[in-house]
């Protein structure tokens, strides 16, 4: 895994000079749903990835947010071109690229890549976690009353009453503060990091987690579903990651919202 973790590292770079060329700057943007944005250095990043990953790897599948790439029967890469397509459209400096390389079930390799701030978390599964040089660690926060959280919501927030606000609403009066970056992937390197002691969200898609999801765990934090299931699969439709200190109080939080 080593090899793909270096490609992803010069393809993350690559791509987050072509993102920083372009922000403040974008000029056509779409939309895929009422409030979900798409813009051409969504399309451009992802094509640089997807190109650059099926030269070196041509027996790999990839599963890219903008439709880039295929499924493959062995390692498949999911990749996020521009998390935080929003923030980047309208020129907040939040947003990342994340790239993910997992084996059926299993997470192999995670890389996230913020090109504003020029951190890098990286993680090989069963070797740690690392922002740029650095190991990092979780949080040592044990309770919720004293935690910095974060989260998001989805897109349908507008039509769909599983939108998360119910949640929102229980954690925000138990928590010491909660946070909504807009960059799911961030949120979990941050959490990774030890910035933030915990986060959770609905209907996220793979590209979106999986990244960050090994890094937390090799940073020696938890991970599960709402129902507590060790194993984040895809396709599942909720997901908490934790310091590991607050993560059954932040379950039972959410279990009784």
């Amino acid at each position: 895994m080593q090899d793909r973790l270096q490609l992803a590292i010069q393809l993350a770079r690559r791509a987050g000079g072509l993102l920083l060329e372009g922000y403040g700057r974008a000029t056509h943007v779409s939309l895929k749903g009422t409030i979900d944005l798409v813009t051409e250095y969504d399309l451009k990043s992802e094509q640089l990835l997807v190109e650059g990953i099926r030269s070196a790897f041509p027996e790999d599948g990839i599963v890219s947010e903008e439709g880039g790439g295929e499924e493959g029967q062995g390692v498949n890469w999911f990749v996020d071109p521009l998390d935080g397509t929003t923030n980047f459209a309208h020129g907040l400096p939040i947003f990342s690229i994340s790239i993910a390389c997992m084996r059926g079930e299993d997470l192999l390799v995670g890389l996230i890549y913020d090109p504003v701030r020029e951190e890098l978390y990286r993680a090989v599964a069963g070797e740690g976690a690392y922002l740029n040089d650095t190991r990092i660690q979780v949080s040592t926060t044990s309770e919720l009353g004293s935690s910095l959280l974060v989260t998001g919501f989805p897109y349908d927030i507008r039509t769909n009453p599983d939108n998360n606000l119910n949640y929102f609403n229980a954690l925000a009066v138990r928590a010491r503060a909660v946070r909504r970056l807009g960059s799911a992937a961030l949120d979990l390197a941050y959490v990774a990091a030890g910035r933030l002691d915990g986060y959770w969200e609905l209907r996220l898609n793979p590209w979106d987690w999986a990244a960050g999801v090994l890094l937390v765990r090799e940073a020696g934090g938890r991970v599960t579903t709402f129902r507590g299931d060790a194993e984040v699969r895809v396709g599942d439709a909720t997901l908490v990651a934790t310091n590991g200190r607050i993560h059954e109080q932040m379950l039972e939080a959410l279990n009784t919202s």
